[in-house]
């Protein structure tokens, strides 16, 4: 099953309609014009069911088969939201709102799904249920939380789901996947550091947060080079420094620090959360002031399951000819709390050369909607095929 004919046919709509969507991107939850247009589309394609509101703003497309002798039903995801970034692309349906922009390819996750969704639609070529998620709030807000708490899975009788993300570097159409553990846990952290402040010329009365802080930082590097085994993955990153004093000649009172911390397993996880916690409180034992950390989990490790991946792979293979073996993403992704719930697996199409993602000169690669349209209608057609 190589690139389906009907998205030859369909590839101008769709790319109008990524178009459309990278001109108007919406932050976070606020994908009110989005998740419209989205239930428009369905409702125009003739989806058995469509339903707004999922995750506050979600939108759950049903489509039903020629048949339901298999009593199978499959989810396919994809996310709607934009960045906080001020584009720099210069295109002709570059962002028309200051200060957000499509920066992740979701424009083109949403429109290759409602490609997938017309298909499928028109075709019912197969045997089951089409669970369709489109699904707000994936950078930072945990929107795959959300519509889960909602009861996404229980209230369509979800069985598996599956997630698509494009992917710089990789060329345009082609597959790349692995099994188990693929996007990291994504963790937050603030570490409030208090000591005495005082004259910069008499450092002998103070309790220095500055000296205390720049330790901590230092001393944060060793839960990856000595605490961690050398063979598994934790990056922990202090990326803020902010002192309550800016003065020249002010030793400050209070000093506070923000980190983020990467993982692959729970163990790793769990290691990085308590030596941090330890390292503050010592570091700051040792140089007579205090230290408070507020250590926030956010997305948890993203794995893939064995069977569904391998079968994810072959769909690949039969659409592109070919399905590479994908690194390990320290990156986070909240499809990971979708996967905690049902067995699934989650594949990166290539975008081809360009910016990476998080760029302010990104853009979505169009050429690779044939074959991620292809990729959604085969996962349907391959693993509930028509009686």
């Amino acid at each position: 099953m190589p690139v389906k004919n009907r998205f030859a046919e369909l590839h101008a709509d769709i790319t109008a309609w990524r178009r459309d969507l990278h001109e108007n991107p919406e932050i976070l939850f606020d994908t009110h014009r989005t998740s419209a247009l989205v239930a428009d589309k369905l409702k125009d394609f003739g989806c058995d069911e469509i339903v707004t509101g999922i995750g506050r703003t979600g939108v759950v497309g049903i489509i039903k088969g020629k048949t339901d002798t298999s009593g199978k039903v499959i989810g396919l995801r994809a996310d709607m939201d934009a960045l906080p970034i001020h584009e720099q692309t210069g295109l002709a349906y570059a962002s028309k709102t200051d200060g957000a922009m499509h920066a992740c390819g979701h424009d083109g996750h949403t429109a290759m799904l409602l490609g997938a969704a017309q298909y499928l639609a028109e075709t019912r070529n197969f045997d089951g249920t089409v669970v369709l998620i489109f699904q707000p709030a994936e950078e930072g807000g945990g929107g795959g939380r959300e519509m889960c708490e909602d009861g996404l899975m229980e209230r369509w009788g979800v069985q598996e789901v599956y997630g698509m993300h494009n992917w710089p570097g990789l060329p345009a159409g082609q597959f790349a996947i692995r099994s188990g553990a693929f996007f990291a846990a994504t963790d937050q952290f603030d570490i409030y550091v208090e000591g005495k402040g005082g004259h910069a010329a008499k450092p002998h009365e103070t309790v220095d947060t500055t000296v205390m802080s720049a330790q901590l930082v230092l001393a944060l590097q060793t839960i990856a080079s000595r605490n961690a085994d050398p063979v598994d993955q934790v990056v922990v990153s202090v990326t803020s420094f902010e002192t309550s004093s800016k003065a020249f000649n002010v030793i400050p009172q209070r000093v506070h620090l923000k980190g983020t911390v990467r993982t692959m397993s729970a163990e790793m996880r769990d290691l990085a959360e308590a030596r941090i916690n330890a390292i503050a409180s010592g570091i700051a034992a040792t140089f007579g002031g205090v230290a408070d950390v507020d250590y926030h989990r956010g997305y948890p490790v993203m794995a893939n399951h064995d069977a569904q991946t391998e079968f994810a792979a072959d769909v690949a293979r039969s659409v592109s000819g070919n399905c590479d073996d994908a690194p390990l993403v320290m990156g986070g992704e909240d499809f990971a709390f979708m996967l905690e719930e049902r067995p699934g697996a989650y594949i990166l199409v290539g975008n081809g050369e360009g910016a990476s993602v998080h760029h302010p000169e990104y853009n979505f690669n169009d050429e690779a909607i044939p074959a991620g349209c292809s990729w959604w209608a085969g996962i349907v057609e391959q693993r509930m095929p028509a009686a």
